[in-house]
């Protein structure tokens, strides 16, 4: 299957904040006057394990060329909104970085100013606003993992189903939904395979059976399968793919249904950022934006972090690049109605936690 450019997102998510830089610990920036600074707040992913990711090779990139040091703070995509939203009187962030429908969230609760980077001409137009408030810069797509030391021989997991089976009681685990993206769109893959909200939640309730319970970060879901503490858990292709460079029992795949066994599903989860309203650093972080939609560092997203370029005028060639198409290789990829989703997102994580008694 040739690389999918018209991508749309969902949410990938970490609980604890990662903080690189100089912000204080009551919030603020003891940089705030300093010129030479740009403040990322970002769902989790794109930073490495090991200081090897895409951000990594991006942020000593654009400091070298510019003199401007990022100072990063790093959460679930839910939990960066809400950061931004209870600083809007005291606006510390300069951009916004994270997955829908939290970014169209942001948008909506006003946390977004217009800005075309760049480059964002090659993005295609499902992957950017109508309006230029954001713009995807990498893109993904949702997934699941297992551990394929623990599951060989033909033992790995194919369907929702066979998370049910006896032989996963407590090795299940998935982000929480509503605070994680890639936890959000466990409920949105689910209502899309099963037809519909009800089965779906009459589904997750029998999971709940298996699952050890809620974790605000998916990103460390992913040490404890390669350990094999879990069996199988979500997360997302870039971001496991990232990690199976330093986890080699880390397996990808995508949950079909019993009545469909031989038709996974997925949908794209692309990391969309924003310009942050009034933001303290406006300039800088322009510059930062336009070097996120650069040429070079478009190139190194499947190179250096394991995902897919979002200009539809980068062709990656490269090892990652080849084994990344392999992996979504027959795998349907479906549009998940965002605006739906962004409408009744609470509804739905009320219902799930009435479903799962969460």
């Amino acid at each position: 299957m040739s690389r999918v450019t018209h991508l749309r997102t969902v949410a990938a998510v970490t609980g604890a904040l990662v903080l690189t830089g100089t912000l204080t610990a009551c919030g603020g920036s003891s940089a705030a006057s300093d010129d030479k600074v740009v403040t990322v707040y970002s769902a989790d992913g794109l930073k490495g394990e090991n200081g090897d990711g895409w951000y990594d090779r991006v942020f000593k990139d654009f400091e070298n060329k510019t003199g401007i040091k990022v100072n990063y703070v790093e959460g679930g995509s839910g939990e960066m909104v809400q950061r931004a939203v209870r600083e809007k009187s005291n606006t510390q962030a300069d951009v916004l970085i994270t997955l829908p429908p939290f970014i169209q969230q942001a948008d909506e609760r006003g946390l977004l100013q217009t800005y075309e980077p760049k480059g964002a001409d090659q993005v295609d137009g499902a992957d950017k606003d109508a309006d230029g408030k954001w713009t995807s810069v990498v893109n993904n797509y949702f997934g699941f993992i297992y551990n394929k030391k623990e599951l060989s021989g033909g033992k790995a997991p194919k369907t929702w189903e066979d998370l049910t089976d006896g032989s996963y009681k407590n090795k299940v685990q998935y982000s929480t939904p509503g605070v994680a993206g890639d936890g959000t769109a466990v409920l949105i893959k689910a209502m899309h395979d099963f037809g519909g909200k009800e089965p779906a939640m009459e589904y997750l309730k029998k999971l709940q059976t298996n699952n050890v319970g809620p974790s605000a970060s998916t990103g460390k879901l992913a040490p404890k399968v390669d350990k094999g503490e879990l069996l199988a858990a979500n997360g997302d292709v870039q971001m496991n793919y990232a990690q199976s460079k330093d986890m080699p029992n880390l397996g990808i795949w995508f949950p079909a249904t019993a009545k469909n066994p031989d038709k996974p599903t997925t949908f794209a989860l692309p990391y969309a950022a924003g310009l942050v309203t009034k933001a303290p650093h406006s300039a800088n972080a322009k510059k930062f934006l336009d070097f996120l939609l650069g040429r070079e560092a478009q190139r190194q997203v499947s190179e250096v972090g394991g995902g897919f370029p979002a200009r539809k005028d980068i062709k990656a060639t490269d090892a990652n690049a080849i084994a990344l198409d392999k992996i979504i290789d027959g795998v349907e990829i479906f549009e998940p109605d965002w605006a739906d989703v962004s409408k009744n997102l609470r509804s739905y994580v009320e219902d799930w936690k009435s479903a799962t008694g969460s």
